[in-house]
């Protein structure tokens, strides 16, 4: 299983910091999910090799419209292994979940945002995973955290419904909110989701990470394409 964090300077501690706790935890590896406007700088070969964990390199493209993101997303998808987009708001849910480049649609019941039956059929189509954050269950209270449960609840129905792509996560900004894949299981149950939902949601990150790193990878042909012409067009 796999937690998608965010590191110095989007959080608390770098990224080392939180690939050792993540490691000590159990998880195979980490997504640094830093927003565009913060990335982190760090060596994940050197990480990978001192504390035994996977370290994935990703985006997290924060825009104020779909143009922007639009923009953001071109350039960084040769580059990142992971392309997410802050979602939060429906113009940019749905320019998310329309974009085959786009990963992940983070956090997209933020906010002003609703997931509904066209955006979900649009993700199921695109292969864009929608994102449980279960950040707002741990670090909230009160109404506000009962009205995201409601949301989260909503997702899943949804997304039960029509068989769609989703990842999970906590969102942790420093390694002491990182928790344990068996507590953000405990959660999920208690929030009325199995705890093989929440553990394949853990697992689709890494799963994400290997089919890119797969299609990014000089072997990589794609099909219906010949290597010399592969090679002549690079």
């Amino acid at each position: 299983m796999y937690e998608a964090v965010r590191a110095h300077p989007d959080g608390e501690s770098t990224v080392a910091r939180v690939a050792k706790r993540a490691a000590d935890y159990g998880y195979e590896g980490v997504v640094v999910r830093n927003h565009s406007d913060a990335r982190a700088d760090y060596d994940p070969e050197e990480i990978r090799e001192e504390y035994g964990i996977d370290v994935v390199e990703g985006v997290e493209i924060k825009a104020d419209d779909p143009q922007g993101a639009s923009g953001a997303v071109g350039n960084y998808r040769s580059s990142e292994t992971i392309v997410a987009v802050h979602g939060g708001t429906n113009r940019l849910n749905r320019f998310a979940v329309e974009q085959p480049k786009v990963d992940v649609l983070s956090h997209p019941m933020r906010g002003d945002g609703d997931i509904n039956h066209v955006l979900v059929k649009a993700a199921v189509e695109n292969g864009v995973r929608l994102e449980f954050d279960l950040s707002g269950a741990l670090r909230e209270s009160g109404g506000h955290r009962v009205r995201i449960l409601q949301s989260l609840r909503k997702l899943r129905e949804i997304v039960a419904h029509y068989d769609a792509p989703y990842v999970v996560s906590a969102e942790p900004t420093s390694h002491l909110e990182l928790r344990a894949p068996r507590e953000l299981q405990a959660l999920g149950e208690q929030l009325g989701f199995s705890s093989e939902f929440v553990e394949d949601g853990l697992a689709e990150w890494g799963r994400l990470a290997e089919r890119n790193r797969h299609v990014h990878s000089e072997s990589f042909i794609e099909p219906g394409v010949e290597r010399g012409r592969y090679e002549e067009d690079a």
